[in-house]
């Protein structure tokens, strides 16, 4: 018999009704009373749309209350909620959609004129709201080992997989979390990470599993960030590396500090760079470093908040029901020895929708290989280098492009840097440099910086400056797309 709970939210909304739930920078706030209200409301009109349990109903929305209302509505009444990514073409959204055998999409009227092209019916959620309201059953129980939601993966090779996650991979990954980061009768959550992927979605359950405040933002702004930590309460901050050095910079600018009610910087995305890890550590901000990627729920890594310092740099251990191992060539790591992460734990998906090919090829006995490179200490604590498909291996030597960002992000002059590999005859691959400068600087001194801080096969051979480097919604560089200009010969 599969695992039952209560219905999260209707859980809080009984327990917590006059609790803070949701507030936004422009001043709307709602308990958890009147977000269940407003579920049950929204749950009535997607009922006279058709939508009943079982149905799949793709969303296409930027941050929003109305999005968190839609995505807990949907399982008021049992759909599978599939979640599109904005910056994707309307080409893109029609496979997924298909793919994902949506009977309805959902999207912003923002997005509507490029939606219609995908091939769906299409309701605005702005014009949701003047949909009638029909009688429906509501789900009071979930199942844990139900489908929720499926977001697909970013497919920079091949057609993007639709990763399956049930609720009790949502649910684990939230107490995971919460066992890890410990909870406050006072915290409040600021993820700015498009809910349309598995970081930003997971802030909307960690709200109703834990009866805590969501503070909602369309997305990332450095001073509605600072503003919120500073004058509303947010005690905990989500964010990546790009995210983190503008809110470093601009605590510089206005030369403030934050309160001591301020709990952290939960940092994913990839690995940071030791140098902002270090300024952080110096205007006692405490940052925890996590791991995880969408087939795990969002993350299943984090250093806990007594290694933040004497770990600095790891991305911690496992979560209390995860385990993570290293397997190299040779077999199972040793302390140090570099190779491919795996992790195993009730916050992993079950699969990928309609690919059992790639589902079986994901795992090995349970455990899902991440297709990440990294290593553990002796004390088991795990660095991430980089992903394998981003290695660069270069006249037999590793080079993992993170390290070498990092040092280049450390030179004052440089913004932002990218580093991947081209095809050498001699040497199989070197690397190339993507930089978007802070202030003028030259490639000498540039090689000569790089030189007393890399082996020398680390260093680029190639120095491109850019305006900007492609990210995508979550802020993660997009590697693929300077691979695909440097092969074109476009830079």
């Amino acid at each position: 018999m599969s695992e039952i709970i209560p219905h999260w939210l209707q859980k809080q909304a009984s327990l917590s009704p006059g609790k803070l739930a949701l507030e936004t920078p422009e001043g709307t706030k709602m308990t958890f009373g009147e977000l269940h209200q407003a579920v049950d409301a929204n749950a009535r009109k997607l009922a006279s749309l058709g939508v009943r349990k079982g149905s799949r109903v793709a969303v296409l929305s930027h941050n929003s209350v109305e999005m968190v209302v839609l995505v807990h509505a949907l399982s008021y009444i049992g759909a599978t909620l599939i979640l599109l990514n904005t910056r994707l073409t309307a080409a893109e959204w029609s496979f997924q959609l298909q793919d994902s055998e949506a009977e309805l999409l959902l999207a912003a009227a923002k997005y509507e004129k490029q939606a219609e092209a995908a091939g769906v019916p299409l309701q605005t959620i702005e014009l949701l709201q003047e949909q009638p309201a029909k009688e429906y059953t509501c789900c009071t129980e979930l199942h844990l080992d139900e489908v929720f939601s499926i977001i697909y993966t970013s497919g920079t090779t091949g057609n993007p997989k639709g990763v399956e996650h049930t609720y009790g991979n949502h649910w684990w990954s939230a107490i995971g979390s919460a066992l890890n980061l410990g909870l406050s009768q006072d915290d409040k959550w600021l993820s700015p990470l498009p809910m349309f992927h598995v970081g930003g979605l997971s802030s909307i359950f960690k709200s109703a599993i834990y009866g805590m405040p969501l503070y909602v933002t369309q997305g990332f702004d450095e001073e509605i960030v600072q503003t919120a930590i500073m004058e509303h309460g947010v005690t905990i901050v989500s964010v990546v590396t790009v995210m983190l050095q503008r809110l470093l910079r601009l605590q510089e600018e206005d030369g403030i500090t934050y309160p001591k009610t301020f709990r952290c910087m939960l940092l994913g995305g990839g690995p940071a760079p030791l140098h902002v890890l270090e300024e952080a550590k110096r205007r006692s901000i405490p940052v925890f470093q996590s791991y995880g990627m969408t087939e795990t729920a969002s993350q299943i890594v984090t250093l806990s908040p007594e290694d933040s310092i004497r770990k600095l740099g790891s991305a911690g251990k496992a979560l209390v029901p995860a385990q993570l191992r290293i397997i190299s060539e040779s077999g199972l790591a040793k302390p140090d020895e570099a190779g491919e992460i795996q992790v195993k734990g009730p916050m992993i998906t079950k699969g990928y929708y309609r690919n059992q090919e790639a589902t079986e090829a994901a795992f090995q006995e349970g455990w899902l290989s991440t297709g990440d490179i990294g290593y553990t200490d002796e004390e088991g604590y795990l660095y991430v280098l980089d992903r394998r498909k981003d290695l660069i291996i270069s006249g037999g030597e590793n080079i993992y492009p993170a390290e070498v960002e990092g040092v280049l992000t450390s030179h004052p002059a440089i913004a932002e840097a990218a580093v991947i590999g081209q095809a050498d005859p001699q040497w199989g691959a070197v690397p190339v440099a993507f930089l978007v400068k802070n202030e003028e600087v030259g490639i000498e001194d540039l090689q000569a910086y790089c030189r007393a801080r890399l082996a020398r096969y680390k260093i680029p051979k190639q120095w491109k400056w850019v305006d900007e480097l492609p990210r995508n919604a979550s802020n993660k560089l997009m590697r693929y797309k300077l691979q695909q200009k440097l092969d074109e010969g476009g830079v």
